[in-house]
């Protein structure tokens, strides 16, 4: 599967896409098994306060998966994470936005699709490498 990772700008976040060879829920069945068996499998999952939801239309015209903060008796609150498929032509780019993540499971979730896009199929429990940039330091005016 040809995948090219690129990032778009968004208003404050900034959501990340990168575009598929294969079809729209080809994609999504792909990455949303991956995305359950991972993030939401009953042993260890990296996401034990948030809850999966996929919306697919009948004829596939529509397909994301939002991933809810976790409500009293498991029902889904607000939206914290989209993963969204949208057909451009033979391509498919596969759009995810943080809405209400913690950076660092976010960062986390990125790494696995980006991953799993890859073709690997494991559920690792690798962290992201993140690198930190102490801040410049201002120059006194003279």
């Amino acid at each position: 599967m040809l995948l090219v990772s690129l990032l778009l700008a968004g208003c404050g976040a900034k959501p990340s896409a990168s575009v598929s060879g294969s079809k729209r829920v080809d994609s999504y069945v792909s990455l949303g098994g991956r995305i359950k068996t991972c993030w939401f499998n009953r042993m260890a999952p990296l996401l034990p306060a948030h809850v999966y939801r996929a919306d697919v239309s009948p004829d596939g015209s529509q397909v994301k998966i939002n991933i809810h903060e976790r409500r009293s008796l498991g029902r889904a609150g607000r939206v914290a994470y989209i993963v969204d498929f949208q057909q451009e032509g033979p391509l498919t780019v596969v759009a995810t936005d943080n809405r209400r993540m913690p950076p660092h499971l976010a960062a986390k979730m990125q790494f696995d699709i980006d991953r799993w896009k890859r073709g690997e199929s494991n559920c690792s429990k690798e962290m992201p490498a993140t690198a930190s940039i102490p801040a410049a330091k201002p120059v006194a005016a003279r």
